[in-house]
Parts: C-alpha cells; structure tokens; sequence
C-alpha cells in the first residue's frame, strides 16, 4: 500500500484554485489523471475546455458549476461529468474553502495504460 497525502505547501495556483496532481505517479498504472483542487472563497476557476472527459468530485464546502450557459449549485459528495469540449468551471460564492478531486482521460490515457499493463503482466 502507498499513500499520497496532500501537500498544502506543494499546492501550485492554476487557473484560479490552488491544485495538487495526485495522478499519475509510478507505483500506481492508471488510464487517468487527477488533481486535489481547493477554489478559495470568493475565488472562481477560470472558463475552459479540453479534449479529455472529466469528472469533479465535491469533498468539502458548496460552490456553483458554470457550463455551456446552465449554473447548478454542487456542493459535498455531489459528481459531475464534463464530455470533452464542454466549457465549465467553478464559482465559490461561500465564505469558506470549496475542495473537489478532478479526474480526466481520453483515449491517449488508455493507449498507455494497455501499453504499461501488458508490459507489466509480461514481467509477471
């Protein structure tokens, strides 16, 4: 078993939250990639879109999704899916820290894992 614990001093500011990617890392063979994401009170993600699916996890605190014109309150243990090209991002109107775990993939993502997984089964 290896543990990944959150780093808030190695968290770096991007596009308005402060983030640390738990994903990938060696130990573990995975076909996706994922980030510990705080968006401080007040603060907002900034509007984008990408080529990968996506998923945000709600961990703590209530913000409000923004996507393709639609706004929906997602608060602790709620799940969002975002097809790729889909524009989306977080809005933290509370007066305390809004925490989500952001996972994405696309079919590159896939390619390794089988790649990595093949490789690794064949050492076996």
């Amino acid at each position: 078993m290896e543990i990944r614990p959150l780093v808030r001093e190695r968290m770096n500011h991007e596009n308005g939250a402060d983030a640390q990617r738990l994903v990938p890392w060696p130990a573990l063979n995975a076909p996706f990639e994922g980030s510990w994401c705080v968006v401080a009170p007040g603060g907002a993600t900034g509007t984008h879109a990408h080529h990968e699916y996506e998923i945000f996890i709600a961990l703590s605190g209530e913000a409000v999704l923004d996507s393709e014109g639609e706004r929906r309150p997602f608060k602790a243990g709620d799940i969002v899916h975002f097809p790729p090209h889909t524009a989306h991002r977080v809005i933290n109107e509370s007066d305390t820290d809004f925490q989500l775990y952001c996972v994405w993939w696309d079919t590159d993502m896939s390619e390794k894992f089988m790649d990595r997984h093949t490789e690794l089964t064949a050492k076996a």
